[in-house]
This record gives C-alpha cells, sequence and structure tokens, in this order.
C-alpha cells in the first residue's frame, strides 16, 4: 500500500544489530554513547547521499507528518520578515493542508495552485502565485493518491528567481526515484521505502531561514526535540540505501506491471476510469475509479480476497469526506481502489487480482439491478484450465489447443498437480511466445489442490 510498505529484510537485519549495538544515548561521551553516536552520524550520512544534502542539514523526525510540520512551520517562523503568504498546490498530502489551515487561522494568506485532471500542477500558474510577501512555496514530489509526478524542477527554479524557499514532500518517491533539484527543504518517511515506522526525514538547505517552532533542545540540529531512536534510524537509513540500489531493476519490472493494470482494468470491469497522469507517475502506484461502487464495499471484498488495496473515496476516509486530491482533480471520490505494489510483488499476484477484480465489482453493483455493457472481450479475458490429476504432457496440451479462447491480453490459468507443470508451462510460452506470468495457489482459482500456472496470450 502507499501509505506503508513491509519492513525491507536489509532494515529487519540492520535493526536486529543496531539493537544490540546502538542502544545508548548518542549524546553521552561513555563508551556506549560514542558507539551510538558513530551509528547516528553514519546513518545521516547514507540519508543525504541519497537525498543530496550535506549531512548536517539533515533531521530525524518521529514520522514523515511530523517532517512536514515542522518544516512549515519553522521556515514560515524563519522567513516572517519577509511576510505571511503561503502556496501549495491543491493535492498535498493532508498534513501540509493541516497546517495552511493553522497559519490562515493565525492571520497568514495562503494560495492553493490547482492541478489538471491528471493530478499535475501546472508549473508557470504556480509560479504566478508567488509575491512579493510570500514566505514559503510547498509541492510533494508526487502524489500520494494517484501517483503523478509533480514539475518540481520547474517550480523551484521560478522559486529561486523570486526568492522564495520551496518546501518538497518527497514521501513517495524518496528511495524509488531520483530526489528533484532545486528543494530548499525536503521531507520525506521511513516505512513508505521499507523502513521501520517511527523515522521522518527533515533536510534544511544551509542559508535556508529556519525557526524551530518548538521549545530550544540541542539535539538534530536545534529542529527535533527529544531522545532520537538510534536503532530504528540506523535501519532506515540501511534499507534507503538497499531500494536505491535495487530502484532501476525493480521501478521498470513494477512499471510494467502497473501498466498492464492499467490497461488491462478498463478492458475487464465496465464503467471505470484509471486516474492520474499515464506517463509521468510513480513506478508503483495505478488508481481507478468505479461508477456505482460503494468504494468500502470493493474494499472489503478485495481483502477477503487476500488483496489489500487503499480508496481516497469518501466512504473510507475517517472523516466521511470526499479525497480532496480527486474532487481538485475532477475525477470520481466513489468507488475509488488505489494499488501499490511493494518490492518484490509477483506477477502472479497482479494476474490474480485481474482476475478477481470483475467478480467482486460486478458483486457490489449487483443488487443496484444496473445493466451495463460488458467491455469488449471481457467475458474471455481469464480461462481456467482443470488439467489436476493429468500427468504432463496433458496440461501443456490443453493450453496450447485452448489458449485461443481468450483474446490477446487475456490470462489462462492451468491447474495442475504434476510438477513437471512448473517447468513445461513456462518453457512452452518461450517456444510459442507467449507470456509467463508466474505461479498461485489453484485454491485461488477454483482448484483444491496444486498450483495454477498463469499465461497471458500475447499473441
Amino acid at each position: 500500500m502507499a501509505s506503508t510498505a513491509p519492513l525491507h529484510p536489509v532494515a529487519r537485519q540492520a535493526l536486529t544489530a543496531a539493537l544490540d549495538e546502538g542502544w545508548a544515548d548518542p549524546a553521552r561521551l561513555y563508551r556506549s554513547g560514542r558507539q551510538a553516536r558513530m551509528l547516528l552520524d553514519a546513518a545521516r550520512e547514507t540519508v543525504a547521499a541519497v537525498l543530496g544534502a550535506r549531512p548536517d542539514e539533515i533531521s530525524f523526525t518521529a514520522s514523515g507528518t511530523q517532517a512536514v510540520q515542522l518544516g512549515l512551520l519553522g521556515a514560515l517562523a524563519g522567513n516572517r520578515r519577509r511576510g505571511g503568504h503561503l502556496v501549495h498546490s491543491a493535492v498535498e498530502h493532508s498534513s501540509v493542508l493541516h497546517v495552511a489551515e493553522r497559519h490562515e487561522a493565525g492571520g497568514g494568506e495562503v494560495s492553493v495552485a490547482p492541478v489538471d485532471r491528471a493530478g499535475r500542477v501546472d508549473a508557470a500558474a504556480f509560479g504566478a502565485l508567488l509575491r512579493t510577501d510570500t514566505a514559503l512555496a510547498a509541492l510533494q514530489s508526487a502524489n500520494h493518491e494517484v501517483g503523478t509526478v509533480q514539475p518540481v524542477a520547474e517550480v523551484a527554479e521560478l522559486c529561486a528567481g523570486a526568492g522564495v524557499p520551496l518546501l518538497v514532500d518527497a514521501a513517495q518517491s524518496a528511495g524509488r526515484v531520483d530526489v528533484p533539484a532545486g528543494w530548499s527543504l525536503l521531507t520525506a518517511s521511513a516505512h513508505k521505502w521499507g523502513g521501520p515506522p517511527g523515522v521522518g526525514v527533515l533536510a534544511v538547505r544551509k542559508g535556508v531561514r529556519y525557526a524551530s517552532p518548538l521549545p530550544a533542545d540541542e539535539r538534530e540540529g536545534g529542529r527535533v526535540p527529544g531522545y532520537v531512536n538510534v536503532p530504528a534510524i540506523v535501519a532506515a537509513a540501511a534499507s534507503l540505501r538497499a531500494v536505491r540500489a535495487e530502484a532501476e531493476r525493480e521501478n521498470a519490472r513494477l512499471h510494467a506491471l502497473v501498466e498492464r493494470i492499467r490497461g488491462r482494468v478498463p478492458q475487464l470491469v465496465p464503467e471505470v476510469e484509471v486516474v492520474g497522469d499515464p506517463v509521468r507517475r510513480l513506478p508503483h502506484i495505478v488508481t481507478f475509479s468505479c461508477l456505482y461502487v460503494d468504494g468500502e464495499v470493493l474494499l472489503t471484498e478485495l481483502d477477503r480476497a487476500g488483496f489489500a488495496v487503499s480508496s481516497g473515496s469518501s466512504c473510507t476516509s475517517s472523516t466521511l469526506t470526499p479525497s480532496h486530491v480527486l474532487a481538485a482533480m475532477g475525477v470520481l471520490t466513489e468507488g475509488n481502489v488505489r494499488v501499490s505494489l511493494p518490492y518484490g510483488t509477483a506477477e502472479a499476484d497482479v494476474e490474480r487480482f485481474l482476475a478477481v477484480l470483475p467478480d467482486l465489482v460486478a458483486g457490489v453493483r449487483a443488487p443496484l439491478g444496473l445493466d451495463l455493457p460488458a467491455p469488449a472481450g471481457a467475458t474471455e479475458s481469464l480461462l481456467v484450465i482443470d488439467a489436476l490429476g493429468k500427468r504432463c504432457p496433458l496440461p501443456v496440451i490443453e493450453l496450447a489447443k485452448r489458449i485461443g479462447e481468450v483474446p490477446v491480453g487475456g490470462t489462462v490459468a492451468v491447474l495442475s498437480d504434476d510438477e513437471a507443470a512448473r517447468l513445461d508451462v513456462p518453457a512452452w510460452c518461450g517456444m510459442r511466445g507467449q507470456e509467463y506470468a508466474g505461479e498461485a495457489p489453484a485454491a485461488d482459482y477454483g482448484g483444491d489442490r496444486g498450483s495454477a500456472y498463469l499465461v497471458l496470450r500475447r499473441s
């Protein structure tokens, strides 16, 4: 899910080791304190190198939300002589919106830059909102609900020309893609990239005016008071370095899987719209909205099927208000499903999601009595071949005979309890120009034993 990611194996190993080696107070001079300080300094250097900052520009917070709040409030306070005007986009994280509301309630002014239907800010329109009394601008690197990447570099150039510091919320992109250039303040959240929860990052460039909104404390450069969690920070840094090392290969793989979801969902489900920028987007997030669907009910059904997805629809919000992101984009705010693929997501999991989604949506819509046209080829997009109890090559023979029953792009699930099928089905795909999409439990496709070998028809 986009809200968090599973703990990266490297983070788990680093956390376990640091619990033994970095338990002491890094501000103390005794041996264990000095050792904890060395671990903390090394972690700070690692994070700084990945984010393109100096180590002394990095402070660790208790969360990404706290990093955003401290960054905004501190920069506004530090630039109060310039003025009390704040600019942000309409699709920022709620942590930005809440600070903006507080700022406005205290007498400050706030301007909100609109977005297009893809959720992207127009850089020129954002720049036009900057004034001589603008104390701070804020723009996320990429949207947390639809994955759209924002034109940060272009906006940063306009802000620099106007002498306005720019805070970039990089929670969704840090670790996955390169950090955009031109930021004055940067925030990130470790659990988004597979680090442990409870670690946020606030980076403040040298020369940026910043005044802590909290009482003075000597820790973390005076920006974040309180005792630091050295083991968690060490684990966060280790996992950040690991995911960046894996990013090029893994991003390409996840991008292809997301592209598959973006293309197939409208073919499989009637009255559905995939939202967010189709090109300038994060590699792991895809969001679509289904007409005539109660989002909470659909998410519950998907959860029962084994898929942990989220929604921006009003019926799943704790405040029962529509998603401000989807509303700003002008797209449907109900029946919204956000799919986020963590590192290591298997093709078979994506195929199973696509296989079960049409029936689940249809089931949620069924009580409404709607007569919806089925997308072209939707009824034949999945074919299950029950070859349980048959020895190879019979499962492969059945596959060869029946793959023509699904359209190009469709999926065939071959159910088999013969171990040879694990080798023969992928080999057949390689010989015949079809795509082997992996293995899943046969139970996911109605079998009582064995495995389901998934084949995508490519020709």
